[in-house]
């Protein structure tokens, strides 16, 4: 079974079903090249294959991660990158896009020791979580 992203006409993903395995064309009408293209037709928007397995620019199974990500309603297609990306989180404006994940992080690196950080978006930096009253 192959998974396929319904898109709207700005390429935000408005619903994923499942298809015919992309390599199985016995039943694919004449008429069309591929069952993504049968899908458009048939829904009327354009339709992206997507892997399930897929997460973060890796796959799951140690295969070959394709586009990106799985495909989920509100993400976007970017058919330059051939990626489905998540969208921004809205709280951190000044978050990046990363090209090798598929995915949004932080401007800077959060610091990596012993001690437990959370992204302030005021001063664009991480900061240390205070320890509580004991």
């Amino acid at each position: 079974m192959a998974h396929y992203a319904l898109l709207d006409e700005n390429n935000i993903v408005t619903g994923v079903i499942n298809g015919v395995d992309e390599d199985d064309v016995s039943n694919l009408p004449d008429e069309f090249d591929s069952w993504e293209e049968f899908y458009s037709d048939f829904h009327g928007c354009t339709v992206k294959r997507t892997s399930y397995n897929t997460h973060r620019g890796s796959h799951d199974l140690g295969g070959d991660p394709f586009r990106k990500n799985y495909a989920c309603k509100g993400y976007s297609y970017d058919s330059s990158k051939d990626a489905f990306i998540p969208p921004k989180p809205h709280e951190f404006d000044s978050w990046v896009y990363d090209d090798a994940t598929g995915d949004w992080k932080a401007p800077t690196s959060c610091p990596v020791d012993d001690k437990s950080y959370y992204w302030d978006e005021d001063s664009t930096s991480w900061v240390e979580f205070e320890e509580g009253p004991e």
